[in-house]
């Protein structure tokens, strides 16, 4: 774990303020007088997390048991009589897995034996661990939203490893890959958009250029509208012309950090050297649109020089409906460079070179989609957080990441965001995220009260975004 020192030569800073130290030392003194909030959790009537319990989970199985009903033929004609036997066991363990939650059965452990079920299986104990004898076991309605709800995501993937076959098959892949279609008209105007910038990116003055990077950052930002866990998998494409609307959307932006972005890629463009690399990690969020305006911004940040290397992170396994995996993020840069526009395209072509020549990496690791919020990484996975101490910058797109991010807890607004992180700090991080559930930090005195006074329903709406920093400035 680096000290604030160590994290200096990343920022391309030459000195830590002092008033960061203070607040450093204040988060501490605070911190050993009480200990964080309690989690967000469905036990509370009426919460977004009790309606998501409440609602939006069992539509989600019951989306994902029609989708193995509907691929039924494509089973039979690839496996014969053995696709059906394992479509109808994984339609019954989706089933049994509905009813335990709809009923709030104790949470059960995994069984199917895969690179993570031990971790899983530990954290379902810890879960225990914290319960007094009388709640007994951890349940849907009483445990903490975001354990639960990652925990239902793990048990979809487990009833379709337990069932081969069919044990490779992404069950949300479909829905991931109409959003991405029925979004073309706004991913044409994104890809010229980018192609036209490339023609006079090494005559713009820095001025021009920063107010380029902004465009594409809030590109990025308001991309993480179409997130089809939040509508129950119902599809989410964006038709609107995004580049024409950042203008009316500004006033949406809630915490806006861009600038300490700005300054911190300059400065590490300043102070390169020939052989030295600026390094940003994007921690993806969804597949579809969202991938494609993520790609925009990673192109953005290497011909501008703002940064010399990608490392984008997604998922091993289908999650939370749209989010993206290794087989996502190849399919969409094919549909580009295949695609008969010829902007489009030469995106698709230009993003494939990338990756061919290592200036874009792709990993993926199991953290990503075990339950544990982002402090606890460098215990449980501390070769990924060695691996993000590497970055100048990591950037966490979307809701669940921030929810990770902040331990998905009944924060009060004003609470800074480097407080609520928890001590997760391996480099500079921002948050860019639109608002879809009850946790937002880092906000000014009476900005969370006008606004649920105004928009009672503001932290879920996906209407509100953030920029949201913590490094040194």
């Amino acid at each position: 774990h680096p000290s604030l020192s160590q994290l200096l030569p990343r920022a391309c800073t030459a000195s830590f303020p002092a008033a960061s130290e203070t607040r450093a030392l204040a988060w501490g003194a605070r911190k050993a007088m009480a200990g964080p909030p309690v989690s967000l959790s469905a036990r509370d009537v009426g919460s977004f997390a009790y309606l998501t319990v409440k609602d939006r989970l069992p539509q989600i199985l019951t989306k994902a048991i029609d989708t193995l009903h509907r691929h039924k033929s494509e089973f039979f004609e690839k496996h014969g009589e053995k696709g059906l036997e394992a479509e109808k066991k994984a339609i019954s363990l989706l089933s049994k897995l509905r009813n335990e939650l709809q009923t709030d059965k104790p949470i059960v452990p995994l069984v199917e034996k895969f690179v993570d079920t031990d971790l899983w299986n530990q954290y379902l104990e810890y879960q225990k661990s914290l319960l007094n004898e009388s709640n007994g076991k951890p349940r849907w309605f009483l445990s903490p939203w975001l354990f639960v709800e990652c925990y239902m995501y793990r048990r979809i993937h487990e009833a379709i490893i337990q069932s081969p076959p069919i044990d490779d098959f992404d069950i949300f892949k479909e829905l991931k890959d109409q959003n991405f279609f029925e979004s073309q008209e706004s991913i044409i105007g994104l890809c010229t958009h980018l192609q036209e910038l490339m023609k006079t990116i090494e005559d713009l003055d820095e001025n021009q250029l920063k107010n380029e990077f902004f465009k594409v950052l809030q590109i990025s930002l308001w991309g993480n509208k179409c997130d089809l866990s939040l509508s129950g998998g119902k599809t989410i494409s964006q038709k609107i012309n995004l580049i024409n609307s950042l203008e009316d959307l500004k006033p949406f932006i809630l915490v806006n950090d861009m600038e300490h972005l700005w300054s911190l890629l300059s400065n590490c463009k300043k102070k390169r050297g020939k052989a030295a690399i600026t390094r940003v990690d994007i921690v993806l969020d969804n597949s579809g649109f969202e991938l494609v305006t993520d790609l925009v911004l990673a192109d953005l940040l290497l011909s501008s020089k703002l940064a010399t290397e990608i490392h984008f992170y997604g998922k091993t396994i289908p999650w939370f409906v749209s989010d993206t995996t290794l087989h996502d993020f190849n399919w969409i840069i094919k549909q580009l460079k295949h695609s008969n526009h010829k902007w489009v395209s030469k995106c698709g072509v230009d993003w494939e070179n990338h990756i061919k020549t290592g200036r874009w990496v792709y990993l993926d690791h199991m953290f990503w989609t075990l339950p544990h919020e982002f402090s606890a990484m460098a215990q449980v996975a501390p070769d990924l957080y060695a691996t993000l101490q590497k970055a100048h910058l990591i950037l966490f797109k979307g809701d669940l990441n921030y929810r990770k991010l902040t331990g998905d807890r009944r924060w009060e607004f004003t609470v800074p965001f480097h407080e609520a992180l928890n001590g997760f700090h391996p480099a500079p991080v921002c948050s860019i995220r639109t608002l879809k559930a009850e946790v937002q930090v880092g906000l000014q005195p009476g900005q969370g009260e006008q606004l649920t006074a105004s928009v009672p329903n503001w932290l879920t709406i996906g209407k509100y975004g953030i920029f949201q920093f913590d490094g040194p400035l």
